[in-house]
């Protein structure tokens, strides 16, 4: 099967949609994930004699844009070198004790998970999830769950050790299994009584 190139004027309108929801995602910035999809669609076409045909046309944008998001996180920390400091956790340190027990038990969830990755609602409140952790949590846990690198690429972009990087995404999955008990899954058992 060999992928062609479509009209580069036509990648706005027909991936542009996608690309920023993506971006939008990872970065938590609006401006940030437009200036990252705009850089894509200029890498792409000053690439495009380079497209091996291998995968489909949106799948090369995406990598494009995966690797100017993971730029964006190496700039961005570099300028902030004590921007993940593995101790900012106040908003959940209440849920733990000091030999880091639960002071707070993670509710049981009656819906079944997998069929609310279905649901467009569910993805909005996904998404709100998201963009009320911190940057640092956010990042390091859509990096890592999202986009799937490994811990050693993570820590190496970001410049943080393999103990920080499991620290920090135990506490984004904490933040985000509290927040999805809040405003997703508890108001579907209450309407479901």
């Amino acid at each position: 099967m060999t992928s062609v190139l479509s009209d580069p004027g036509s990648w706005v309108d027909t991936y542009g949609d996608y690309l920023f929801r993506y971006a939008i995602v990872r970065v938590g910035d609006q401006s940030v994930a437009e200036d990252l999809v705009q850089e894509t669609f200029l890498a792409a076409l000053k690439s495009r004699e380079s497209f091996a045909s291998r995968s489909s046309e949106k799948t090369w944008l995406t990598s494009i844009l995966k690797h100017k998001i993971m730029d964006y996180f190496r700039s961005k920390h570099r300028e902030k070198a004590d921007s993940f400091d593995p101790m900012d956790f106040s908003s959940i340190e209440h849920l733990f004790s000091e030999n880091g027990q639960w002071n707070i038990r993670p509710k049981e969830w009656k819906d079944d998970p997998e069929s609310s990755f279905e649901k467009k609602e569910f993805w909005k409140v996904f998404t709100h999830c998201l963009s009320e952790m911190s940057e640092k949590l956010r990042t390091v846990f859509v990096l890592r769950e999202l986009d799937g690198l490994r811990t050693d690429e993570i820590c190496n972009g970001l410049n943080i050790t393999p103990t920080n990087c499991w620290v920090i995404l135990y506490r984004a999955r904490t933040y985000l299994r509290k927040c999805l008990e809040e405003l997703w899954f508890a108001p579907q058992r209450q309407e479901q009584k």
